[in-house]
């Protein structure tokens, strides 16, 4: 990549002069509220001409991840040196859909001035060497009216977490407003319910501006982001830490709005400064996560193939060895087939049910999981004795994707009943001992709510009896795909 003339910045901690948010002239007599680039030379170009060479750059040296839709994306605030490409990563998935986005809700760490609750701004648009992005005001009186949400200028003043990102925006969007949110001292639920307020359609992406570790050596890093990725992943991080990641709260409220609207969370790239542009002795972290809707998301053909073609080699090596095969993840892996999933396989064999086993929470990449429910499937079912080889040609390999399962809130089983979604639930009860699971794919052949309620609880061992008053009730929704068995 290009080199700035003078220094790109890596840390968070700089001191940089103020720069107020500016009252411009632009008509002779009409004033407005324009906030200007608070590091523009100093994190990213300060001219067009230079700024989209160091864009194309980006682009250029951006890992590749073949994701559909996504409605939020988590990217890192770095120098554009030493984490561009990585932003770049998320950004690049936008350029599909950039007419259907109009409207962007950017979060970020405020990093040099004290706020309490969220800050945003009262400038009307932002000005980059770009151009300018208008700011959605009506969304931003709207969200003022929050306790936790203040306007607060200085706030912005020479902070970098949100205003690099505008470029990247500007170049894949082109026109858009924008909402600014500076995140302080404030619950993750409370800023997940902020978010909920501006969520929106696809007209509205939402975009969480965030560093992992600072300033650890090079393998230390590695470690301690590794764990972070993972808690992102799989919607575990919704408490995550400062140490963990500078935008903690705005990724914990993404999370925690990822698992209350059924969003699947795919890690694209994760590197840091010493992979980059800088020595490994003091680093910082970056990743790069795309979220998607996990009742639309689809996997490319080509990872469909992969994950069929590995569910059937997994069969075919315990058929010949007596033993689960051991999950070796391929190099040229794509990122959504090493994201940490939970799945469910399906064995036919000439049409008839041949075995069903998965996981219900994410727990390995999903090359690996679906290896291992493949195999639970042929091999663990207690319904069934163990596949033969003369069985393999007669199989089909069906691959379900599970989200994170939620709870349901009923007050009594008609009111469960009316909750449900036919052919998009997928339905778990526990009560007590008892525990039952079906796929979205037995409303095929249980397509009234009564009946599919019915047998799920018979499933469970509850019979018809009433739901007990301490059941819980979790939905999911999956992708679900599979073909005939693939012979080696």
């Amino acid at each position: 990549m290009a080199p700035l003339t003078g220094r790109l910045h890596l840390y968070c901690n700089l001191r940089m002069p103020h720069r107020a948010s500016a009252n411009v002239m632009t008509d002779g007599s009409t004033m407005r509220n324009v906030h200007p680039p608070q590091v523009a030379g100093m994190f990213y170009p300060g001219d067009a001409k230079t700024l989209d060479a160091m864009l194309d750059d980006c682009f250029a040296d951006a890992r590749t991840a073949d994701i559909g839709a996504p409605k939020v994306l988590v990217v890192p605030h770095a120098g554009y040196a030493y984490s561009g490409a990585i932003a770049a990563s998320a950004y690049r998935l936008l350029k599909r859909r950039a007419d259907a986005i109009s409207r962007v809700v950017l979060v970020g760490p405020a990093h040099r001035y004290p706020v309490h609750g969220v800050a945003t701004t009262s400038a009307e648009s932002w000005h980059t060497p770009l151009g300018d992005v208008p700011v959605d005001l009506e969304a931003v009186s709207a969200l003022a009216r929050m306790p936790e949400l203040s306007i607060n200028d200085s706030a912005f003043r020479g902070e970098h977490s949100l205003e690099v990102q505008l470029p990247f925006l500007q170049e894949t969007l082109g026109d858009f407003s924008l909402v600014p949110l500076l995140a302080g001292d404030i619950r993750p639920e409370r800023l997940a319910d902020a978010l909920s307020y501006v969520w929106g359609g696809k007209e509205t992406l939402i975009v969480v501006s965030s560093d992992l570790s600072h300033f650890h050596d090079y393998d230390t890093a590695k470690k301690l982001d590794g764990a972070t990725v993972e808690k992102i992943e799989t919607l575990a991080g919704i408490d995550l830490d400062g140490g963990e990641a500078c935008g903690c709260r705005g990724i914990s409220a993404a999370l925690i709005e990822a698992r209350r609207r059924d969003l699947r969370v795919t890690a694209l790239d994760v590197r840091n400064s010493g992979d980059t542009a800088g020595d490994r002795n003091r680093v910082v972290g970056y990743a790069a996560f795309a979220m998607e809707d996990a009742a639309t998301a689809e996997l490319s053909k080509p990872d469909r193939e992969t994950l069929v073609t590995a569910a059937s080699s997994a069969l075919a090596e315990a058929v010949a060895t007596g033993r689960m095969p051991e999950a070796r993840l391929p190099a040229d892996l794509s990122p959504p087939l090493r994201a940490k999933r939970a799945t469910f396989v399906t064995l036919h064999l000439d049409g008839a049910l041949r075995g069903c086993i998965g996981n219900i929470l994410p727990q390995r990449p999903l090359y690996a999981d679906v290896m291992e429910s493949a195999y639970k499937a042929g091999f663990a079912d207690r319904r069934f004795p163990p596949l033969t080889a003369a069985e393999l040609p007669r199989l089909t390999v069906d691959i379900s994707i599970l989200s994170w399962p939620r709870p349901v809130t009923f007050a009594d089983e008609a009111d469960l009943l009316a909750k449900l979604r036919p052919g998009i639930d997928g339905l778990i009860i526990e009560a007590g001992p008892h525990r039952g699971l079906f796929l979205p794919a037995v409303w095929t052949s249980l397509p009234a709510p009564r009946d599919f309620l019915f047998h799920l609880k018979d499933k469970a061992g509850i019979g018809d009896a009433p739901l007990p008053h301490d059941s819980v009730v979790r939905r999911f929704v999956t992708e679900s795909f599979g073909g005939a068995f693939v012979a080696s």
